[in-house]
């Protein structure tokens, strides 16, 4: 008699984890990603907790340089199902930002958001004139909602 055994893979870490990045010249406990949009440009998001903005989280959007070419404030607009948000652009408080020529960067306040949302569900994002919509899975929308519990 032959017996066969399988295993099924499975990876032990489906996502990126919460580290320590380089953001305004310190290192900081920040959750980074890199997605695409549905016209297939890569973005990366950085949420953290900004010394700047009373710790508050931010998100940082950041695409190649002249990718993010828009007029200061243009709030990002988030859906979830019905729900509708609009983040804040807060990029012109953050000085190294405000003075950045290549417009590779823009800031918001994720804070609103995070409060509002008690579930790990997907969200579409959209930046007027920059991207029409970049999809946030669930298990980046728990890293920022454990980021903002973290202290």
């Amino acid at each position: 008699m032959l017996s066969y055994c399988s295993f099924i893979i499975i990876p032990v870490k489906s996502y990126a984890e919460v580290a320590e990045t380089q953001i305004n010249g310190g290192l900081i406990n920040a959750s980074t990603e890199f997605l695409r949009d549905l016209d297939y440009e890569t973005w990366q998001l950085v949420a953290y907790k900004s010394p700047n903005n009373d710790e508050k989280l931010v998100l940082r959007v950041i695409g190649y340089p002249g990718n993010l070419r828009i007029d200061h404030p243009l709030s990002l607009d988030v859906e979830s199902g019905r729900k509708k948000w609009k983040l804040d652009d807060i990029t012109l408080l953050n000085t190294e930002l405000a003075e950045d020529s290549r417009q590779a960067a823009a800031e918001f306040d994720l804070e609103s958001l995070l409060q509002d949302i008690s579930q790990n569900r997907p969200l579409r994002l959209s930046l007027q004139g920059v991207f029409s919509e970049l999809p946030v899975p669930p298990f980046l929308v728990k890293e920022w909602r454990a980021l903002r519990t973290q202290s």
